[in-house]
């Protein structure tokens, strides 16, 4: 196999895991494998190649990456996000112990927990959230 061919399989490589973790990193190693194909197909050699993929990766990830992250903002807000400081009501016993409980909040039923027990019928409020369970504290 040829160093070219090499080069873009790991360009593929990490392209493909570029769509599948959401890290917005591996595009970066994709342009650097991409830069040493090239400088394969020109005859460079191996040792200059590897370096120059590594220098243009770390390069590209501490100059590029900061600037696209910031342009593109902090991503999608999760579900949870906009229920905090929600007022919600108990329809199960929150029991701290054994992390069980759940709320109604605006219509909707949660899975919820809270560091003190509570009853059926108590007012509580949205504070935060681990996943998709809501972390609530007695109004």
């Amino acid at each position: 196999m040829s160093l070219v061919a090499l080069w873009v399989i790991v360009a593929l490589v990490a392209g493909i895991l570029e769509v599948i973790v959401p890290a917005f990193g591996f595009v970066f190693v994709t342009l650097a494998a991409l830069a040493a194909a090239v400088m394969a197909l020109l005859g460079i050699g191996l040792t200059l190649q590897v370096v120059a993929f590594a220098a243009l990766t770390l390069l590209l990830l501490l100059v590029l990456r900061p600037i696209f992250v910031r342009r593109l903002g902090p991503g999608v807000p999760e579900r949870t996000e906009v229920l905090k400081g929600k007022l919600a009501e108990v329809t199960e016993p929150i029991d701290p112990v054994r992390g069980t409980g759940r709320v109604i909040v605006e219509g909707h039923d949660w899975a919820a927990r809270a560091p003190v027990p509570l009853a059926p019928g108590a007012r509580v409020r949205v504070v935060g959230a681990d996943g998709i369970v809501l972390l609530v504290s007695p109004v």
